[in-house]
């Protein structure tokens, strides 16, 4: 086809999170992406964890903030060296904004590990093919509700 089609790949950038003014939007992009890619959670655990993650889980992790055109579309989470959480806006998937905030968290925060939901296929597809590698596996979350967690590490020895 002439002439050549338009990149549909986003122009990215990543910043700190401004804190406790914008953990409405991000809750926002959480629920969105959990509705897309979480389908094994049972609606009352979703909501359980939906009412905390503004007062409890926002406020534990160093969190970063993934935009395009100026508009927060996904985020990272970080402590210690662990990706605790990484969304990226259901409207935005597979733009690759979640390989962004990767490479930022593992080059600017040193991120080795992540756990991810064992029932999340696209997210251990994501993590292996980026380079994570299974390393235990918690029948149940941290919450020990039901939901089997993949432990992973970065360029784990065989």
């Amino acid at each position: 086809m002439y002439p050549p089609k338009e990149s549909t790949v986003p122009v990215v950038s990543i910043r700190p999170s401004i804190g406790a003014a914008e953990y409405p939007t991000l809750a926002a992009i959480w629920r969105g992406a959990v509705d897309a890619t979480h389908t094994f959670l049972a609606d009352a655990d979703r909501d359980a964890i939906e009412a905390t993650l503004q007062s409890d889980y926002f406020p534990a992790v160093t969190l970063s903030v993934a935009e395009c055109d100026g508009q927060p579309a996904g985020f990272s989470g970080v402590l210690d060296g662990a990706l605790e959480m990484l969304f990226v806006d259901a409207m935005h998937r597979g733009r690759g904004i979640g390989t962004a905030l990767l490479a930022h968290a593992i080059r600017d925060h040193g991120v080795t590990t992540v756990d991810v939901n064992e029932q999340n296929v696209s997210a251990v597809g994501f993590y292996a093919h980026r380079g994570f590698e299974v390393i235990g596996r918690s029948e149940t979350d941290e919450a020990c509700r039901p939901y089997p967690l993949l432990h992973l590490r970065l360029g784990a020895p065989s």
